[in-house]
């Protein structure tokens, strides 16, 4: 492990706590970890991977919370974490094959549609009305939930957003939506962090000090989150989405 500098140490843990503070709930997170990591010097694949090593130190510990809270289905989520697991090795795959930036357009188009539909429908994932779902339901579900983990290996901008939206789509309100798709979101991340540390491209030595800023980030996020109710997290999950869309546009049209 390399040397850092108190300034540097400093800037990474406040904004580890900010981004975890974020992805606990809505996910997000990586609008702040990833350009802080980039203005460190770090090359964009070191800063992307260490950033995974950081967000799950992060993600495990608003998991946890979710459960103690009783606000995650263990049922369905356990039938769907292998699924982003697999979705993810594979999406960290492609990448190495295909450039990423492909998948932007799409992403812009969906984030946008995301946003519109949470804005209109002002009542929904106020109560939780999931019931469980039927076999073809449920098939498609399945797909769905890969093909997000997938894109979390591939892409990632916005992985905790889908599959919250996921979640609300099939009855479960905003914090069971939150605490569910915490959990997915856990596993996306190790499956690709896996993969980084295989490729030798993770710095231990900014990651692990941003990851203990993240654990404790997302432990005040996620209990925060579960105290303030359904308003807030909507609140929260229609603003990270917006700013998503803002920097996928500017992205889109290289201004950044």
């Amino acid at each position: 492990m390399e040397d850092i500098n108190l300034y540097t140490l400093a800037f990474l843990v406040l904004s580890g706590f900010l981004a975890a503070f974020i992805d606990s709930v809505v996910g997000g997170g990586g609008l702040i970890s990833i350009p802080a990591l980039l203005f460190t010097g770090l090359p964009p694949s070191t800063a992307i991977a260490t950033n995974k090593l950081a967000s799950s130190m992060g993600a495990l510990t608003s998991t946890i919370s979710f459960m103690k809270s009783g606000k995650v289905n263990f049922r369905l989520v356990s039938k769907l974490f292998p699924l982003t697991v697999l979705g993810s090795f594979f999406g960290a795959y492609v990448v190495k094959h295909i450039s990423s930036q492909v998948l932007k357009p799409l992403v812009l188009v969906l984030l946008i549609a995301v946003a519109i539909y949470t804005i209109l429908k002002k009542d929904w994932g106020k109560d939780s009305k999931y019931e469980g779902m039927s076999r073809k339901r449920g098939a498609v579900f399945a797909i769905a939930v890969f093909m997000i983990g997938f894109y979390d290996g591939f892409f990632g901008a916005g992985t905790g957003s889908f599959l919250l939206f996921s979640f609300l789509m099939i009855g479960f309100d905003f914090i069971q939506s939150a605490g569910n798709a915490k959990v997915l979101n856990f596993g996306s991340n190790i499956a690709a962090l896996i993969m980084f540390l295989y490729l030798d491209i993770v710095n231990f030595s900014y990651g692990i000090p941003m990851g203990i800023a993240m654990i404790l980030g997302a432990l005040v996020g996620s209990n925060f989150a579960i105290k303030k109710g359904v308003s807030y997290v909507r609140i929260l999950f229609i603003a990270v989405t917006l700013f998503l869309i803002g920097k996928n546009i500017l992205d889109y049209l290289h201004l950044i």
